[in-house]
């Protein structure tokens, strides 16, 4: 595969800009298409990102008003204090009689210019901090917009979007967003303040020159608009970039010891390469394009002021215009041309910064999950009745995963699922949660469609134990209350004893109280396991969900946790995948799965007397035992 058509896949995987479902994407979780990633975008509305932005900024509306009131008084200043240099030097310096300078005069106007300009300096300080303050206030709440909707968004979102480019949003895209917020508003408005005091003194100074100046005005403009046309691509695509290489360093890292195993270092280092150097040449372009405007400025301004100077100089000779009047009119000159300069390279941070926020915000417009139906009810306290009623079920459009799936648990029965990788296992769990909605058919828990019941309380009374294992940073008893917030120290203890993990707990260096950072880094695989296992004892919930439970547990401890999972399961509805038959000898059912199809449901001694697929599946495994 060229490098071309491996960049635009990598891209594909791993930069693509989120952009609000129409559906179910990907195959889910087990499936080809988990972590895939959604339609690439482009800044498509301004306008209204610009008006989403300063929403955030309504709260600090005073805040705003006296910043932009320190703006207005430095830009004042600024322009005084250039405007008395006239009075100045045709007073004190060269006085217009011919007669000598007055030093004593001379120095109480530079006081006066230094107290005008001393005024300025303050304001802008002041200006500068408080800004800083709106700006980040702005920040905070978008980040806590933005952390809130993603608790709301379904797990079918996380399938399919790469984890770094979620992480890119929240740092990259934020932090540009906070950039333009902070100074580039500020400079924005302060430099068209420049430009309308400017010309005005202009304007009063001389017309002659000021026409001058004007005629150099729409060549700036013209020119500052065809760099800006190209910046705004380019400054876009390096934020797709960027959010590409987040996404796979943050894929690659995590997933370190499997790269290692497989001898992908070569591979993975190929795909960065390829990468970072479409990063690099977005980049290149973009800041190339947004460093550009001020040289072209500059040097157009430049021409500007050798105009001003030449004719201003005829006219001081034949019009007979004042020395001080051309001076100022030079610094005028620049000044008009500065707050040009300055307003056409803050265009390259409004585009990187418009770009970052609507990715930002294509995040915060994705559908949440459906809320709960206007006739959603609570069951308190829930039996564990469970009944799946032909179910079928695809992860997307014309892909069916389950299909017309019908079993029943009722409760403290123990139903096992066993089959082929990607048969539909998980996903008849995924479903129990309603992490994502059926086709057709119905799932019932005590009677009552689990469509009907708050979300909230359905997850409340499903405890799951996941095969990829996850620990939060805290203490060990903190993770196990995870569980159940208000669960006792007594309870934490006992639900470690129940899964067995009460001995090795009891080994670490503060024991309940060890600090676990980097999702349990300083423990085992299998103590990982544990204390998830743990984490579903301590639930009251009726309803115990065990996905490869203990895939992480050698035999020894396996065996050794058995009669305490026993206890676990005694009085709940649980549901077992599992690869290991051996766990599932003793439930009340098993569900064979093939191809989304339950095709043989017994228990062990039933389902060996058949000689089926599960008898091939148990001989297999003992042979290799």
């Amino acid at each position: 595969m060229g490098d071309d058509k491996k960049l635009e896949s990598l891209k594909k995987r791993y930069g693509r800009a989120v952009a609000a479902p129409k559906g179910p994407m990907g195959h889910g979780p087990g499936g080809p298409g988990r972590r895939r990633s959604m339609a690439k975008g482009t800044p498509k509305n301004s306008k209204a990102t610009v008006k989403r932005l300063l929403s955030y900024l309504a709260e600090d509306k005073a805040k705003m008003g006296l910043a932009f009131f320190c703006v207005i008084v430095n830009t004042a200043a600024s322009l005084a204090g250039s405007y008395m240099l006239r009075p100045i030097i045709n007073r004190y310096i060269v006085p217009a009689d011919g007669s000598r300078g007055d030093a004593a005069g001379l120095f109480g106007a530079l006081v006066i210019m230094a107290l005008v300009y001393a005024a300025g300096v303050a304001a802008n300080y002041a200006q500068a901090k408080v800004m800083l303050t709106v700006a980040q206030n702005a920040l905070q709440k978008i980040r806590n917009d933005l952390f809130v909707k993603m608790q709301t968004l379904p797990v079918r979102f996380y399938d399919t979007n790469s984890n770094g480019d979620l992480m890119s949003r929240f740092t990259n895209d934020v932090d540009t967003v906070g950039q333009m917020l902070s100074s580039t508003l500020v400079q924005l408005f302060s430099g068209a303040l420049s430009i309308v005091g400017t010309l005005a003194l202009m304007l009063y100074t001389n017309i002659y020159l000021t026409i001058v100046t004007l005629i150099m005005v729409p060549v700036m403009m013209k020119a500052g608009r065809a760099v800006a046309k190209r910046s705004q691509k380019y400054f876009s695509a390096q934020q797709t970039s960027l959010g590409a290489v987040n996404g796979y360093v943050e894929e690659m890292i995590t997933g370190q010891k499997v790269v290692k195993v497989f001898c992908h270092e070569e591979t993975a280092k190929e795909e960065f390469r390829i990468l970072n150097r479409d990063l690099r040449n977005n980049q290149i372009k973009a800041q190339f394009f947004g460093g550009i405007m001020g040289p072209v400025m500059g040097n157009l301004s430049q021409v500007n002021y050798s105009l001003t100077a030449c004719i201003g100089g005829l006219l001081c000779v034949w019009k007979n215009f004042d020395v001080g009047g051309l001076t100022i009119f030079l610094n005028f000159s620049r000044q008009f041309s500065r707050p040009i300069n300055e307003i056409s390279m803050q265009i390259g941070n409004v585009f990187s910064a418009l770009a970052g926020a609507e990715r930002v915000f294509a995040v915060m417009d994705q559908e949440p999950e459906q809320e709960n139906d206007s006739d959603a009810v609570t069951l308190d306290p829930m039996k564990g009745h469970v009944v799946l009623d032909h179910v079928t079920f695809g992860y997307r459009p014309g892909k069916v995963i389950l299909k017309d799936i019908s079993l029943y648990a009722k409760p403290g029965q123990k139903i096992a699922f066993v089959g082929s990788t990607g048969a539909g296992k998980t996903t008849i769990t995924n479903l129990l949660n309603r992490f994502y909605d059926i086709q057709s058919g119905s799932i019932t828990i005590d009677g009552v469609d689990i469509r009907h019941i708050e979300r909230n309380n359905l997850r409340q009374n499903i405890a799951m134990v996941l095969q990829d294992t996850h620990l939060f940073t805290g203490t060990v008893r903190e993770n196990i209350r995870y569980g159940r917030l208000d669960a006792t120290d007594e309870e934490v203890i006992q639900a470690a004893k129940t899964a067995s993990a009460h001995s090795f707990i009891m080994r670490l260096p503060q024991g309940y109280d060890t600090m676990l950072e980097g999702d349990g880094a300083n423990l085992s695989q299998g103590q990982r396991q544990l204390l998830n296992i743990a984490r579903a004892a301590i639930s009251k919930a009726p309803v115990l969900i065990l996905d490869e439970a203990t895939s992480s547990v050698d035999t020894r401890t396996e065996k050794h946790i058995e009669h305490g999972m026993d206890r676990l399961m005694a009085h709940r509805t649980t549901f077992v995948i599992a690869h290991r038959l051996s766990t599932v000898r003793n439930a009340d059912a098993i569900m064979v799965l093939e191809q989304g199809e339950i095709i043989e449901r017994g228990d062990h001694g039933e389902l060996l007397e058949m000689k089926g697929r599960y008898y091939e599946l148990y001989t297999g495994l003992k042979e290799l035992d």
